[in-house]
């Protein structure tokens, strides 16, 4: 009588499913400072033409974490204000008006519309970001 083993496969190697939001955590980690990028992608097992994948995906606002979008534009800083606001994809409170908005275009081209009562920490983020972009 011939013997007969079964096989069973448990692991799955080293591919691992990342949700969209584990992926921008990620991706905002490695913005975090400059050159984050490696020491990130190290933390995370991950290569870090894998994560530069994320980062452009998620620049491209193809990458979306709990069903947010994030867009990003260019910045222009300008001492008066225009008669007009600039049309942007940012949607802002109703409460905003429009003399308490900042426009700042960065050296990229790109531009950045926010309210004028923006913490100076957060805006510096988002520069950098956006100048990574």
């Amino acid at each position: 009588m011939s013997q007969v083993e079964v096989l069973s496969v448990t692991d799955t190697g080293r591919r691992r499913r990342w949700t969209d939001a584990e992926k921008v955590r990620i991706v905002e980690e490695s913005y975090a400072a400059p050159r984050m990028a490696a020491a990130t992608a190290r933390r995370y097992e991950i290569s870090r033409s894998l994560l530069t994948r994320w980062r452009r995906l998620a620049r491209e606002g193809l990458l979306i974490g709990n069903g947010d979008r994030a867009h990003f534009t260019a910045v222009t800083v300008r001492p008066e204000v225009a008669a007009e606001p600039a049309t942007t994809d940012a949607q802002f409170r109703a409460d905003d008006t429009s003399h308490d908005r900042v426009e700042i275009i960065l050296p990229n081209g790109r531009r950045l519309v926010t309210a004028a009562s923006t913490e100076t920490s957060t805006l510096a983020r988002l520069i950098q970001v956006v100048e990574r972009a």
